[in-house]
């Protein structure tokens, strides 16, 4: 198992994890290397993609596939840039944050979809649950391109951790990512910090203002969720600078919870 994460309450179930290569089906993709965790001594309980930041598929990202598979799901940690980077695992320091970045920068929303729906058909092939729901969950970069995964009609329980950049465009540029809230099948829970400079308060209204269009005419168990918590950026982590324990041990509730109603 990756480091402990003490925040977060794990029960004590056996996990199996380790990398899966998962080919491409398309001449323009790459293989995706990935993190695959699963419970060890039973069936999961459904299957979650797990998106990281710019950082890559590092240890962190990796626990929080692992405790995911300790209460009872299968889950699966995909690389967001498969194809200039695609063995990314960095640090938390600015060197890191502008490296990743720049591979950020040559990734397009197609080529992300492209992936998104890749690893989903072999979830839920290695589920045997063919037509199953999956949830997702994403943070910072990968909490954006959360938001584009939940368009897919595979998964129906997605939670976007602190997504930076959703009001004002989407990878590769075009307009908001925000726009596809309306096309979304599933059920959408966006966590924010409220100090986090990355999302200004204009952002975090614009996002409250597109949920609670697309909410209307949906029934009650199926609408979309903001909650705005104390701390800044990355306040899930406890390897960054802005870690906020109280709201790291909310948002795994809330992501726990989201799951349970949703897959």
């Amino acid at each position: 198992m990756s480091p402990s994460v003490p925040d977060w309450p794990t029960p004590a179930a056996p996990v199996k994890a380790e990398w899966r290569i998962i080919p491409p089906r398309q001449e323009a993709q790459a293989p995706l290397r990935c993190w695959w965790a699963r419970p060890a001594a039973s069936t999961p309980r459904g299957g979650v993609l797990v998106l990281p930041e710019v950082f890559g598929v590092n240890a962190w990202v990796r626990s929080v596939a692992e405790r995911l598979a300790a209460h009872g799901y299968a889950a699966l940690a995909m690389p967001l840039f498969s194809r200039t980077a695609p063995d990314l695992e960095l640090p938390y320091d600015e060197a890191a944050l502008l490296e990743g970045r720049s591979h950020k920068d040559r990734t397009t929303t197609p080529q992300l979809l492209d992936d998104l729906a890749l690893a989903a058909d072999w979830l839920r092939q290695a589920l045997d649950r063919p037509g199953a729901g999956l949830g997702c969950v994403g943070f910072c970069f990968g909490g954006h391109v959360a938001m584009l995964a939940a368009t897919l009609p595979a998964i129906t329980a997605t939670v976007s951790f602190y997504g930076a950049g959703v009001a004002s465009g989407r990878p590769g540029g075009g307009p908001p990512t925000l726009d596809l809230v309306p096309s979304i099948p599933g059920r959408l829970l966006c966590l924010l910090g409220r100090e986090d400079p990355l999302i200004p308060a204009s952002d975090r209204e614009a996002i409250a203002a597109a949920l609670a269009e697309a909410n209307r005419g949906r029934p009650s168990g199926t609408q979309h969720r903001l909650r705005v918590l104390a701390g800044g950026h990355g306040f899930l982590c406890e390897a960054r600078a802005d870690h906020h324990q109280a709201s790291a041990q909310e948002g795994w509730a809330e992501l726990l919870g989201w799951l349970e109603g949703g897959l």
